[in-house]
């Protein structure tokens, strides 16, 4: 089968989030199962491309005002696994991906009409897949075009569509004057299609036109259909419920592996703990915190700082936490009021919580690796991937029980020694509290605690297992389109 993703990152080539490492890792995955895979990105100013070359020279894409002329260009692939990108400077050519941190950028739907109604025109000529894989409001005109005005377009005549819901909070919102600037027809612009409270609106388009709806967790393809977190789209999702799937992201081995990590001080494994005590001392120095005991459990954070994540629930119990046998290493970046509640936590109890404002991928590593419990209170988490990175170097990690971070955790049992992990239901600083208190209590418990160890580390979230799992959803709507053709 060949399969078409359209996404706006993905690595190596571009990334601000788990969208990339999902067009990085699943396209491999699914080419190693017999797949042919092409992946069709923007090609944005920081896009580095090996071998690069000119494969469709000029491709004219219609807006109200003016057309556009955009080439598409290719390079350096994987075995079955072709990469494409959508060149248009005037577009694409810019800092950011999506915006500046003065907000998003103005023309985004612009930008990425002109990116979807490239990709359709580009795989008339490079290859037109069995299925279009489109992920997130940026790809979504792929479907709402695919499903209008190339309906009647013999090219595409048998080719299905899945879209991915990669966070629900983005749905890409755009005034209705939009509609016609970008050749939109009107009718578009109805409750049951793209309009949203007088808004135009991309994701619920893609839904409505899809034929399956994947989304990154089990637990999440359910909460999305609740009005906590359904972001408004709740009733849409409801009325699909029979084409919403729930299919766990995995992760890359190869790199997040503590037997093999480049970045950490010394190698370990399930069979050979040894290793982590000396990455957590490596830990420690590198937060400056080589003078402490080095007994004490350390929670590793590395997270964007977001509402979504759940840290105004360390503001609300800091105090008692501060009175805990405990450490905090915490790495991330984003939102200012977090930014400042954690640099503040760190001058008001600096013996207690070290925190580095930055991307770093080596001291991301370097967490994982040498902290002991990993904490992730999210508010809300469709799939998440630290939590899993955690699993597999004997990280424990205390979550919140929602999305994905439910899915992947299972509840240590004192009395049966099963289990990875510890979590907590309600959204209060209390629970996280006593989640904490619960790992804590265990840790001191050697013998408990490594068995909770090799519990997580004996998981296996790689992407062969979840590349089966859309293998199997492709071959679904393959079969279901196939059957509406016929009829």
């Amino acid at each position: 089968m060949h399969i078409a993703f359209v996404a706006s990152e993905g690595l190596p080539f571009s990334k601000t989030g788990g969208l990339a490492d999902v067009v990085g890792a699943l396209p491999r995955a699914l080419a190693a199962l017999g797949h042919e895979v092409s992946v069709y990105l923007p090609r944005y100013r920081h896009t580095r491309i090996t071998e690069e070359r000119t494969v469709v020279q000029s491709i004219t894409i219609p807006f109200d005002d003016r057309y556009r002329f955009c080439s598409i260009l290719t390079g350096a692939g994987y075995p079955g696994v072709r990469f494409f990108f959508v060149d248009y400077p005037p577009f694409f050519d810019r800092d950011g991906l999506y915006g500046t941190a003065s907000g998003d950028f103005p023309d985004n739907a612009e930008r990425f009409a002109l990116f979807c109604r490239a990709v359709l025109e580009a795989s008339k000529i490079l290859g037109v897949p069995d299925i279009f894989h489109c992920h997130d409001w940026q790809a979504a005109l792929v479907p709402i075009l695919l499903r209008t005005q190339y309906v009647e377009d013999p090219a595409f005549h048998s080719s299905g569509v899945v879209f991915t819901i990669h966070n629900m909070g983005y749905q890409g919102l755009f005034p209705p004057e939009i509609l016609p600037l970008l050749t939109l027809p009107w009718d578009l612009f109805t409750i049951a299609k793209m309009e949203y409270f007088g808004n135009v609106n991309f994701l619920k388009g893609a839904l409505a036109y899809s034929d399956l709806i994947t989304t990154v967790s089990r637990k999440y393809a359910q909460e999305i259909q609740t009005t906590e977190f359904g972001f408004g789209l709740e009733g849409v999702l409801k009325e699909r419920a029979q084409s919403v799937v729930g299919i766990l992201n995995g992760v890359d081995y190869e790199e997040w592996n503590p037997a093999s990590d480049k970045f950490i001080a010394a190698h370990y494994s399930a069979e050979d703990l040894s290793g982590k005590r000396e990455c957590k001392r490596d830990l420690l120095a590198s937060f400056g915190l080589s003078s402490v005991d080095s007994n004490q459990p350390v929670i590793g954070i590395v997270s964007r700082f977001a509402a979504q994540k759940g840290f105004d629930l360390i503001g609300q119990v800091i105090d008692r936490l501060a009175l805990e046998d405990v450490l905090f290493t915490v790495l991330g970046s984003g939102d200012k009021l977090y930014e400042e509640m954690f640099l503040r936590l760190a001058r008001r109890v600096p013996e207690k919580i070290a925190v580095r404002v930055a991307y770093d991928n080596v001291l991301a590593h370097k967490i994982e690796a040498g902290a002991d419990m990993f904490l992730m209170p999210s508010r809300y988490e469709p799939c998440g991937l630290s939590q899993i990175y955690s699993l597999k170097y004997g990280t424990v990690p205390v979550v919140r029980a929602t999305g994905g971070l439910d899915d992947t955790i299972d509840p240590w049992d004192a009395r049966t020694k099963k289990g990875t992990g510890f979590k907590f239901q309600e959204y209060t600083g209390e629970a996280l509290l006593r989640a904490i208190h619960q790992a804590t209590q265990v840790h001191r418990d050697p013998g408990s605690w490594q068995k909770l160890m090799r519990n997580g580390m004996s998981k296996d979230f790689s992407w062969r297992v979840s590349a089966r799992e859309y293998a199997r959803a492709y071959e679904r709507v393959w079969q279901q389109h196939s059957q509406a053709i016929l009829v």
